[in-house]
């Protein structure tokens, strides 16, 4: 018979007070673990396997509601504790918590695998502080069907909490490496074949134009640069060419992430059209 109550009733318990440290940077890195909160990130955590959902925090309501979720969490190993609300409440960094938060390993890949994979399309976030917009783009490259996401150095921390909300579970779907050098980046992908292209409002190259001409169907890299500044010259240097998404009405500019998802899915339909012979 499940159990009525919480074993978990005070948010200065060890293993609460251990959980809440993870919504902090450092102790993310020292721990190398990572908070997912909400059935759909904890569902994910679940299906990605490897051991990567180690501790589950649940109230008894969302144990009830999300059973499927919990049982698949128990079978994976994971240690499950049913919780008091006010100590999801402690633990969560949302305003309004759904009663799940689980504690996840780190999941980012070496660059190095991701070039041994040879990808055909690539996410590259140069730039971007912002969580929000790196959790948003890593959805947008998810759906795109892109190989892999890159953050490099200069970019925020994938496990921020709210990057990994923004990324509703695709965290969990594809490769994503942290911290390399941007230098390092475009020299890399560009040894195995792939195309650089930086995303930029100012740039010299029209992404229609790219299309109508065909340059657009081979193994591609998108840089996407800072949401207010967008990318420093000397990272525009290193691409092979600087594609601006034109805008037809009178917007002054796209965000971040909308400019993301033109980027990528011109690239995924370019390299899905059906090949033509002559």
């Amino acid at each position: 018979m499940p159990p009525t109550t919480p074993e978990l009733i005070s948010p200065r318990s060890s293993r609460v007070l251990a959980a809440r440290r993870l919504a902090r940077r450092n102790f993310r890195g020292k721990e190398r673990l990572f908070l997912a909160e909400g059935p759909q990130a904890v569902r994910e955590a679940v299906g990605h396997g490897h051991g990567t959902l180690v501790e589950l925090f649940v109230t008894l309501d969302a144990a009830e509601r999300y059973a499927d979720i919990v049982g698949d969490a128990r079978g994976a190993g994971a240690r499950v504790h049913l919780a008091a609300e006010q100590v999801i409440n402690d633990i969560s960094t949302t305003v309004t918590p759904q009663g799940l938060v689980g504690i996840c390993r780190f999941v980012d890949t070496p660059f190095e695998d991701v070039l041994a994979a040879r990808p055909k399309l690539v996410a590259v976030l140069a730039h971007v502080r912002d969580p929000g917009n790196a959790g948003t783009v890593l959805r947008c490259a998810d759906a795109a069907g892109a190989d892999a996401v890159v953050l490099t150095d200069a970019s925020v921390d994938l496990y921020n909490p709210k990057a990994v909300r923004a990324s509703v579970g695709s965290l969990f779907h594809l490769p994503v490496a942290v911290g390399v050098p941007v230098e390092h980046v475009v020299s890399g992908l560009r040894g195995v074949g792939v195309r650089v292209l930086a995303a930029d409002g100012a740039g010299d190259h029209d992404l229609d134009a790219e299309l109508d001409e065909g340059t657009m169907g081979g193994p591609t890299a998108w840089v996407f640069g800072n949401e207010a500044w967008g990318l420093p010259e000397e990272t525009r240097a290193l691409a092979d060419a600087v594609v601006r998404v034109p805008i037809h009405g009178k917007a002054e500019s796209l965000n971040l992430a909308t400019a993301a998802a033109v980027c990528l899915y011109a690239s995924a339909r370019a390299q899905r059209a059906p090949r033509t012979t002559h």
